[in-house]
């Protein structure tokens, strides 16, 4: 076995083990838990007062036509009175989520309105995004978006939805301490209060479930089938360059937008041409690794 082999089978391993609350899968996974999700929907919507809450679809993927971009669903659920919420993890600050909100609910009236139904048959529906960084810059721990009048802010449009963006790095004290202490949880802190007790079970319960191990490892290596071929040595300079300063995978997959699967593999490559980092070696060795 090569050692390129090798390392990319130690990358797959250690991006498993290494998984939290955050990675989009492992939440997915988690939020399986019906109780757990319940829980979860009850603290980010405190007013709202949900008996149960039904599964249409794990991870549900959404595509309306041959031609129009799909959407893969990290949570997708629905209440006892036909309440939709969608909840995303995202780690990170793409620039387009307000935007990405906008088509999300234009995908998702698509798939709850049949044809030749009332406009009046589409539900309730919340679009929740759970983000380690603050969009909108003003220190609070969750940002809630409804229609209302431009001119008079009393005047609701009353069109049935509501986006929401979590801040896990929020600094104001404007939410509930059970909230506070799953933000704080999903930005790397120690579980905080019986909630994320629960959910860091959950999450290690998770990573021992072989089959699920399994599906994402088969993810992660499509997704890497994916990467195009001959990875850019501009990247590899970037990643390169702030490997010189001591900087992590999350940090340099943050910092670059790319994908932290992607960022991993050039990371540990480079590592093995170190202090020199010759970018033309590099990039060889990632054609082969690839």
């Amino acid at each position: 076995m090569s050692q390129y082999t090798l390392k990319k089978e130690f990358t797959n391993t250690a991006i498993w083990e290494n998984a939290r609350i955050s990675n989009d899968f492992i939440f997915g996974k988690v939020m399986q838990d019906a109780v757990l999700c319940k829980e979860l929907l009850q603290i980010i919507l405190p007013d709202l007062t949900i008996d149960h809450i039904e599964y249409p679809e794990l991870q549900k993927e959404v595509k309306p036509d041959a031609d129009a971009k799909s959407i893969r669903l990290d949570v997708y659920v629905q209440d006892g009175k036909g309440t939709v919420y969608s909840i995303e993890m995202q780690i990170a600050n793409t620039n387009e989520l307000p935007k990405r909100t906008r088509y999300y609910q234009s995908i998702i009236d698509l798939q709850l309105l049949d044809k030749g139904k009332h406009y009046k048959k589409l539900k309730q529906s919340y679009i929740i995004f759970i983000c380690p960084f603050d969009l909108f810059g003003k220190g609070r721990h969750i940002y809630t978006f409804e229609n209302t009048c431009k001119e008079d802010k009393d005047i609701s449009l009353g069109d049935g939805t509501t986006k929401i963006f979590l801040n896990a790095s929020g600094t104001l004290n404007d939410a509930s301490q059970e909230l506070i202490e799953f933000l704080n949880y999903i930005a790397g802190g120690k579980p905080a209060g019986k909630f994320t007790l629960k959910l860091e079970s959950a999450v290690q319960k998770a990573k021992r479930n072989r089959k699920w191990r399994h599906e994402y490892m088969t993810l992660y290596m499509r997704d890497l089938e994916n990467i195009e071929t001959g990875m850019e040595k501009a990247l590899i300079l970037m990643v390169v360059r702030k490997i010189r300063k001591g900087k992590d995978i999350d940090t340099i997959s943050y910092e670059l937008d790319e994908d932290k699967n992607k960022i991993a593999i050039i990371y540990y490559t480079a590592l093995d041409f170190a202090p020199g980092y010759d970018i033309d070696q590099i990039y060889n060795a990632l054609e082969t690794v690839l």
